[in-house]
C-alpha cells in the first residue's frame, strides 16, 4: 500500500475511534457539525440535479415539438399543393364554361380547341392547339376567343392533328379594322421587339384629325375575306396624330399571356 493511503487509512481509522469514543452528546455534535458542513453540498448538488431532469425534459419536449413541427410542415405543404391543384381547376372550369357559352351563343361555326404547346421565344408570336386537318381545319381561319380575336391559323401539321396560330399581336398578322363610333378605318397589326409589360397593337392609316378618344372598341371590317366582320379586337390605348395621318395604339381585348381554350372559325352564319 503506498504511504499516503495508508496515513489516510490511519487518519480515517483513528477519527473514527475517537468519535466512537466520545458521548452520546458529543456524537450528536459531531454528527450536526458534518452535516452543516456539507449541507450546502448537498443543496447544491440538489440544485444541479433539478436543473439536470429540467433541461433534459426540456430536450426531450423540444425534439417532439420538432418533430410535430416538421410533421406540421409536410402536411402545410401538402395542403397548399391542394389548394394550388383547387385553383387551377376552379380557373380551368371557368374557362370551360366560358368557352361553352361562347360556343353557344357565337353567331360563328366554331371548333373548340386547347392550346398545348408555347415556345418561349415565340411566346408573343405562335402558339399550337390540338387540332388540324382531321377536324376540318385548314389555314387562314380566324382564332377567337369569348374575350375576342386571338388570330388566325398559319400552318397545318402534316399529321392533322395539330395547327400553329399566328397571334395578333404579332406584326406579321394584319387585320382590317374599324374604330367603333366613327368612320375611322385602319390596318391593325402587332408591333416588332419585346414586351415588358402587356402587348399593345398598332392601328395605322387613321384620318390626320382622327376623332378618336382612349377607351373606344376596334373592332374587324371583314374586309380581306379572313376575319369575320364586328369581331372585338381591342379598345383605344392612345393616339398620336401626324401631318398626314394618324396612329393609335389599342390594348387587344384578349389576354395573350394566359391562353388555355380557343375556337377555329369554320364559317359564318350570314
Amino acid at each position: 500500500m503506498k504511504p499516503l493511503n495508508l496515513i489516510a487509512l490511519l487518519l480515517f481509522l483513528g477519527g473514527a475511534v475517537w468519535a466512537l469514543t466520545r458521548s452520546d452528546r458529543a456524537v450528536r455534535g459531531i454528527q450536526a457539525a458534518y452535516y452543516q458542513s456539507i449541507s450546502p453540498f448537498l443543496k447544491t448538488g440538489s440544485r444541479l440535479e433539478t436543473h439536470a431532469r429540467a433541461f433534459l425534459m426540456e430536450t426531450r419536449h423540444s425534439k417532439e415539438l420538432e418533430t410535430e413541427l416538421a410533421a406540421a410542415r409536410e402536411q402545410l405543404g401538402r395542403l397548399q399543393l391542394i389548394e394550388t391543384r383547387f385553383r387551377d381547376l376552379e380557373e380551368e372550369n371557368q374557362q370551360l364554361r366560358q368557352a361553352l357559352d361562347f360556343k353557344q351563343n357565337s353567331r360563328f361555326d366554331v371548333l373548340a380547341a386547347r392550346v398545348i404547346r408555347r415556345n418561349p421565344t415565340t411566346w408573343w408570336q405562335t402558339l399550337e392547339i390540338d387540332a388540324g386537318s382531321k377536324r376540318g381545319i385548314g389555314t387562314q381561319l380566324a382564332v377567337l376567343t369569348n374575350e375576342g380575336l386571338v388570330g388566325k391559323i398559319d400552318r397545318v401539321d402534316n399529321n392533322g392533328e395539330r395547327s400553329s396560330v399566328l397571334l395578333l399581336i404579332d406584326e406579321k398578322c394584319q387585320v382590317s379594322a374599324r374604330v367603333e363610333g366613327s368612320p375611322e378605318v385602319g390596318i391593325l397589326n402587332g408591333r416588332r421587339g419585346g414586351f415588358d409589360g402587356d402587348p399593345l397593337l398598332r392601328l395605322r392609316f387613321l384620318s390626320a384629325n382622327a376623332a378618336v378618344r382612349p377607351g373606344q372598341r376596334v373592332l374587324t371590317t371583314g374586309r380581306g375575306g379572313i376575319f369575320q366582320p364586328d369581331i372585338l379586337l381591342g379598345t383605344i390605348h392612345s393616339v398620336e396624330k401626324g401631318a398626314l395621318d394618324s396612329e393609335a395604339l389599342v390594348r387587344p381585348s384578349v389576354n395573350f399571356a394566359n391562353l388555355g381554350a380557343v375556337f377555329v372559325v369554320l364559317t359564318t352564319d350570314s
